[in-house]
């Protein structure tokens, strides 16, 4: 890839699609083969979309259990794992929701002024698949996925969609323009 920085490919997994009111129930990312994996518990169950709930639901008796963090430390242990210099976040359609959703709850917790140290803008890549595809449709993440690299798409797992829209840029290799083109500086 292009780009000098770095980018780190981020995925939320949310208790709907309401990017003012929904919650992050697992926040993942993925840089260069290293994770950072969270599962956090929503303030209030009750709070789940019809939508999430009927997506989610037919997984709930297969599931295994998973250790749940505050959204405060999955917050600071994310900033942490951002590192000490200014990275891009890239998210399939973060102008519409991943960032929306972020910066939302880092207000919060009042976490914003400590993420922007660390954080100096978003890619969106919905956005830049467009720009570098535009006869292909659809243009979303599962059709990318199968389209560009022959694999399987997994709907439920934040740290799988995060690697598999990393794949997806080290396989377009966009150019410095390409990024900042769809990119939202903080």
């Amino acid at each position: 890839m292009a780009w000098p920085g770095t980018i780190v490919f981020f995925d939320l997994e949310t208790t709907g699609l309401r990017t003012k009111s929904c919650h992050i129930v697992q926040l993942a990312a993925s840089c260069e083969n290293t994770i950072f994996n969270r599962y956090i518990l929503p303030a209030s169950h009750s709070n789940c979309s019809y939508k999430s709930e009927r997506l989610h639901r037919p997984l709930w008796p297969t599931v295994e259990p998973v250790s749940t963090m505050t959204l405060y430390y999955s917050l600071t242990t994310f900033i942490d794992y951002l590192g000490s210099f200014p990275v891009l976040l890239a998210a399939h359609n973060s102008r519409r929701f991943h960032r929306r959703v972020l910066m939302r709850v880092l207000e919060k917790c009042s976490l914003f002024e400590q993420f922007k140290k660390v954080v100096s803008g978003f890619v969106d890549t919905l956005t830049l698949s467009k720009n570098l595809h535009p006869k292909l449709k659809p243009l979303n993440r599962p059709y990318l996925v199968r389209y560009f690299l022959g694999g399987k798409y997994n709907a439920h797992n934040a740290v799988e969609k995060a690697k598999q829209l990393e794949e997806l840029l080290n396989h377009w290799d966009p150019d410095n323009d390409d990024i900042e083109d769809v990119t939202d500086w903080i």
